[in-house]
């Protein structure tokens, strides 16, 4: 395995912007992860594990640590009677490809996260959502390597202790190597179905949605509690719908950085963005609707390498 130090980030993540990583390495299996971790400890470095780059902003400074890319690997497939069956798939495998994939093994279920852009580590991480679906509702069990002893360790559902754009990753004690997802078993006919219904769905987030320099949602939706504003008997809860009564959707922009004209909560980065520019008007967009309705906007984008915390608390 090779570590390169001041390796470029920018080229790897959808924003296209952020500065370089002081040590940067691919890991192809659970070997190379823990040779990773260890130089991690020997340096006494920080670590960020990068997938695809979808839901981050990188700090223009870089990320003054180590950055660890797992690697694609082969998808295996178990069957567990007629109608069920396993799929295992690594942390560096995209998500759009593993759907692929299932479904040309007429396997059906995870068609609903199409066109979401990232890599299964990410995606598990975050716990990838789309609606009413959560990535969480598939998934069975894991492989995880403990930072500390670097041991890979087998876990199920519940050790995850997942909810919305939660999972027990996020506390950067373990780090996914792989995951199964259960999936049905369905005839030629029903795959094809799905694989329709994965067609519109592509095609229904490619006319409502940006599908380049941006991170997706920025801001994530408010969890009940935090919102006393009630529309038909129930917390309104949707970040974009604050974002749109404030009017920054195609208008609220720096220095050619904007907030998309498909969604109040994308922010769109130009050529020469910096993610200064980024964090600019996401500051502007959290202050818009503080003044207006008494709260703060939270990312879901997660922001890597700043220093300091760059946004409204």
């Amino acid at each position: 395995m090779i570590i390169k130090e001041n390796e470029p980030l920018n080229d790897k993540n959808w924003f296209q912007t952020g500065g370089p990583a002081r040590y940067f390495c691919e890991s192809s299996n659970e070997i190379e992860f823990k040779q990773a971790l260890d130089f991690s400890k020997e340096q006494n470095l920080e670590i960020f594990i990068l997938g695809h780059g979808a839901n981050i902003l990188i700090s223009d400074d870089g990320f003054d640590g180590l950055v660890i890319r797992p690697k694609k690997t082969d998808v295996h497939i178990a069957i567990d009677d007629k109608s069920q069956a396993l799929v295992t798939a690594g942390a560096g495998d995209l998500m759009d490809e593993l759907i692929q994939f299932t479904l040309d093994h007429n396997l059906i279920g995870l068609e609903e996260f199409s066109n979401i852009p990232g890599t299964i580590g990410g995606s598990v991480f975050i716990n990838l959502h789309y609606f009413e679906h959560f990535l969480s509702h598939f998934l069975v069990g894991a492989q995880v390597i403990n930072r500390e002893t670097g041991e890979v360790e087998n876990v199920d559902n519940s050790w995850f202790d997942f909810g919305y754009d939660k999972s027990k990753l996020m506390e950067h004690k373990h780090y996914l190597i792989s995951a199964t997802f259960q999936l049905k078993k369905v005839s030629d006919v029903d795959a094809a179905f799905a694989k329709g219904r994965r067609t519109e769905i592509v095609r229904q987030r490619t006319s409502r949605y940006p599908v380049s320099n941006t991170c997706g949602s920025f801001f994530r939706n408010f969890h009940p509690e935090e919102v006393s504003l009630v529309c038909n008997g129930k917390p309104m809860i949707y970040a974009a719908f604050y974002l749109d009564k404030v009017g920054v959707r195609g208008i609220l922009e720096c220095n050619g950085t904007c907030v998309s004209y498909q969604h109040a909560n994308m922010i769109v980065s130009c050529k020469t963005a910096t993610s200064k520019d980024i964090v600019e008007v996401a500051r502007k967009m959290q202050e818009k609707v503080k003044e207006q309705f008494n709260v703060v906007l939270q990312p879901e984008c997660l922001l890597i390498g700043f220093k300091e915390y760059p946004l409204l608390k």
